[in-house]
Parts: structure tokens; sequence; C-alpha cells
């Protein structure tokens, strides 16, 4: 599975992975959405995020949120 990878504009620390490019099944109460990346289905997601546990939140609900650190 290619997963893409967003960042929500509403809330900059967060972000989302989820399996189609245009993002259909994100939150719409973190809109807007943009994507800033993808993981090609032969590498690992950033963050040091588990590439299993992402598809299967894909598969189960569409996507799969993250928070990012807040850098000082």
């Amino acid at each position: 599975m290619r997963i893409f990878i967003f960042k929500s504009e509403g809330s900059p620390d967060l972000g989302a992975f989820s399996g189609d490019l245009a993002g259909l099944k994100l939150p719409a109460r973190f809109k807007p959405w943009r994507v800033v990346g993808a993981v090609a289905p032969d590498k690992d997601p950033p963050y040091k995020l588990s590439r299993g546990a992402i598809e299967a939140a894909i598969n189960e609900h569409g996507f799969q949120l993250f928070r990012l650190s807040k850098k000082d």
C-alpha cells in the first residue's frame, strides 16, 4: 500500500496518513489538509512509526492521525 502523508492547516502539530491522495476520509474538523509526502509500499514510514499499525488503521478507519513534537 502507498501511504500518503498529510498535515493539518487547522492544527499545525497534527499529521495524518491516508491510503488515498485526496485524503477523502480525513477528519473534517481539522481541515484543510495538505499532502506533504508519500511512503512507497516497500519503505518505512517516517517518525519510526509502525507500517503495520498505520495500514491497520487506514483499513479500519480510512486514516491514522499523529502529533508532531513541538520544536523549541
